[in-house]
């Protein structure tokens, strides 16, 4: 019984009419998917003011800052809480989710086709039907597996904006390239200034951009597609834990295992037994 409440304060699926609620009531605690099913709303992001109608998408990102939400008398709309925890346990792609993280922001209201409402539609009764049977024996990972099958609609729904992404703010700008730079060279490379060297700023400055741009610092990002990288070597028993350090250019076994540790909270080792 602990680990579905648990799981249940970790993942919500509410509409506006039938619990008597509003997505706002819930910016500082989850991250909010919201399909507007009537009526409008409009916010701001401290940047700019926003209104999404009826069959548009709105994402809240806990990191963003919401402000001046209003609705009109006949706003209704579905919208899934997921929180933060949540979402770093079950997000099943690390690439995408980078340039998605950076496009959500800029761009928090998306329109949806018939065919993409039609996938999200899909994807909220999955949540609808599983959250309800609250006494599965794998109840969290079956709600885990539904999320990840969410995240890659969005993605696949958000392709061809995030492909085409464009911008006039130069940090903004900045902070793509650097992601660019990270995920291909994350696997011998994970100190701030060889990033900043081959973007031609300082350490310093492009640490500002990234936690201006994301609310993170730059390492986080360097540490999230290493990560990456160790996660698919230790996925490979055929490759010794010798063989990944030397070629993640670590200095030594034990440098090795205590950044695989700092990085996925388990260490080399742990994480093999696990499997």
């Amino acid at each position: 019984m602990e680990i579905i409440i648990r799981y249940m304060k970790k993942v919500r699926l509410l509409n506006t009419k039938s619990d008597a609620c509003r997505p706002s009531e819930y910016i500082s605690d989850y991250h909010i998917h919201i399909i507007v099913r009537n009526g409008s709303m409009t916010f701001s992001d401290r940047r700019q003011m926003h209104t999404a109608g009826r069959n548009d998408f709105v994402i809240w990102q806990m990191s963003n800052t919401i402000v001046d939400v209003s609705y009109s008398d006949d706003f209704e709309a579905d919208f899934l809480l997921v929180s933060s925890d949540f979402l770093g346990l079950y997000n099943p792609e690390m690439i995408w989710a980078a340039k998605g993280y950076i496009f959500i922001k800029m761009n928090p209201v998306f329109p949806l086709n018939n065919k993409a409402l039609e996938y999200l539609n899909d994807d909220f009764l999955q949540f609808r039907n599983r959250l309800a049977n609250e006494n599965a024996l794998f109840y969290d990972d079956v709600i885990g597996r539904v999320f990840q099958i969410f995240l890659f609609d969005i993605w696949d729904v958000y392709s061809t904006s995030i492909q085409n992404m464009q911008t006039d703010d130069n940090s903004a700008r900045i902070f793509i390239h650097f992601l660019n730079l990270a995920q291909k060279h994350s696997i011998t490379n994970r100190d701030v200034a060889f990033y900043a060297s081959e973007l031609c700023i300082t350490p310093k400055y492009l640490s500002q951009i990234s936690q201006d741009v994301s609310n993170q610092p730059a390492s986080t990002w360097i540490e999230y597609y290493a990560a990456f990288e160790i996660i698919q070597f230790l996925n490979d028993k055929s490759i010794s834990l010798t063989d990944i350090a030397d070629r993640m250019h670590f200095s030594s076994n034990s440098h090795f295992t205590r950044y695989c540790k700092r990085v996925t909270g388990m260490t080399p080792t742990e994480y093999r037994e696990k499997l």
